[in-house]
């Protein structure tokens, strides 16, 4: 029997416990043991930017564990979040991700699915697609590289607001983001019929829904408050997990 895919988002590792980068590499190892493929929909780090061959060590242990799976025949796959946008070559050639810089397309149990992180989408919130546009741009890209990759890393430091997204009021924006990803599947499950899955990250809440019959919208959830993957059989069935951080 085939086995499964898997699907982990928003680990946010740099923000998070040490503890929960320990569970997510024991994680991986499980993966290794157990998965077909996985599929990391963006936002793994709280921050990652490659400054040529000068790579932040600090999530070595992670990178060994995915460079790991790769060796061992199971293909990575990840796309950028509105944290981690920033891989370049070192994911790509040294770690053997495949690494998206946006939506693509891929398949999941034998059917096509459509994977974005979620940041950005729609026609909505003008501001941060203004912002996120800046961001991402080769100018904006190539002045952050000239700064002292530690006083890099601290910038991203100061601005990231992963460590509040614990609190409650936290819970009632994602589960705003929540309802407009889902809106967001449903609108491509609608105009795209050779589409099974949409799958998302960002909005840090687990979901599992089954739109029409067969066909999903996917959300793994995230590693800050749930610690929730999603694996896919080879018969076509997602079902939702927690890891435990005893694990």
């Amino acid at each position: 029997m085939q086995r499964p895919a898997y699907i982990a988002s928003d680990i946010h590792l740099g923000a998070v416990p040490d503890s929960t980068e320990r569970a997510f590499v024991r994680f991986l190892e499980h993966v290794g043991c157990e998965a077909s493929s996985l599929l990391l929909p963006g936002d793994v780090f709280d921050f990652w930017f490659e400054y040529g061959p000068i790579i932040h060590g600090r999530h070595f242990r992670t990178l060994a564990a995915l460079s790991a799976l790769v060796d061992a025949g199971i293909p990575v796959a990840m796309t950028g979040g509105n944290h981690d946008a920033w891989g370049g070559r070192f994911l790509r050639e040294q770690v053997g991700i495949t690494l998206h810089d946006g939506p693509f397309h891929t398949t999941l149990g034998g059917r096509t699915a459509l994977v974005a992180h979620g940041d950005g989408l729609g026609v909505g919130d003008l501001k941060y697609r203004a912002l996120r546009a800046v961001l991402r741009s080769r100018i904006t890209i190539a002045a952050f590289r000239v700064l002292h990759p530690e006083l890099g890393l601290r910038i991203a430091r100061a601005v990231s607001s992963t460590e509040g997204k614990a609190g409650g009021e936290e819970e009632a924006r994602a589960l705003g983001r929540a309802r407009f990803l889902e809106d967001w599947a449903r609108a491509r499950l609608k105009e795209d019929a050779s589409l099974a899955w949409v799958v998302c990250g960002h909005a840090h809440v687990p979901a599992v829904v089954e739109v029409e019959p067969s066909r999903w919208y996917l959300n793994a959830g995230d590693w800050i408050r749930h610690l929730t993957y999603i694996t896919i059989s080879s018969a076509g069935r997602p079902a939702l997990h927690h890891w435990s951080a005893n694990t």
